[in-house]
């Protein structure tokens, strides 16, 4: 059996009344390629921000390979190795791509603070970041502002980066968001190429990009699981359709139904 890199115990967060989020029992396995599903409202952001430690739960654990981290700052849990891309990217558009990804790169290795000027003058660290750029496809922009690129390429900056912490669970929260479709095939491209040991899940509205991604998807609906299987057995899961078609009776929506 795979290591569990990342795991939830029973995973609540409510805001008042509010339930954003329903016991919660939930597992990343190394090397995982797994996607995260489910309509608008179904408690999908707010559960990525429980693992990240943007949020801290109502109730339940958080694990990383198998040590509690439920009480551990945002910050250490990027050390422990939880890597995240955003919907909206977060990139210093008036710096390079290379500092961009120098950056992240010294932050790991504690170099960051000894920094004279963005893109530092470590050897090691230029040759890593450049590394990471090479194997995106984006060393030949290394120069260039990010400001100047397209935004599909942008998006892959932001991997870039994410890449450069050396996670060991990587959360990709909608990728392909902003870049238009003719270009999709660059971000999915580059999210085929990651390194075969990271965990990987990806929260995205667009089911082409799950089904050639994920080797395992869970629906959320209502803050709860609501399925989870193969992408080929949700795709032909009733209730799935029935969710995602607006046809759910209120029993439905309140079932969690593993294929």
């Amino acid at each position: 059996m795979s290591e569990v890199r990342l795991e939830t115990q029973a995973l609540t967060r409510h805001f008042g009344a509010l339930m954003a989020v329903q016991e919660i029992d939930f597992k990343l396995t190394a090397g995982a390629r797994h996607a995260l599903i489910g309509p608008n409202g179904a408690g999908k952001t707010t559960f990525i921000n429980l693992l990240t430690g943007v949020l801290s739960p109502t109730g339940g654990r958080v694990l990383l390979a198998g040590n509690d981290i439920t009480a551990t700052a945002q910050a250490e849990r990027v050390k422990r190795g939880i890597a995240r891309t955003f919907q909206i990217n977060r990139l210093f558009r008036g710096l390079s791509v290379l500092e961009n990804v120098y950056i992240s790169v010294a932050e790991r290795i504690g170099a960051a603070s000894g920094m004279l000027a963005p893109a530092g003058r470590r050897r090691d660290v230029i040759d890593e970041a450049m590394a990471l750029l090479d194997m995106l496809k984006l060393s030949g922009d290394a120069r260039r502002r990010v400001s100047e690129l397209p935004y599909g390429r942008q998006r892959l900056i932001e991997l870039a980066i994410a890449l450069g912490l050396k996670p060991a669970v990587l959360l990709l929260d909608e990728p392909a968001a902003g870049v238009p479709s003719a270009e999709n095939h660059i971000i999915l491209d580059a999210i085929e190429r990651l390194p075969a040991e990271i965990a990987v899940l990806i929260i995205e509205h667009d089911m082409d990009v799950v089904f050639r991604f994920a080797e395992r998807v869970t629906v959320m609906v209502g803050g709860a699981i609501f399925a989870e299987g193969t992408p080929r057995e949700i795709e032909a899961n009733p209730e799935v359709r029935a969710v995602y078609l607006g046809e759910a009776t209120p029993g439905e929506r309140g079932r969690a139904a593993h294929v």
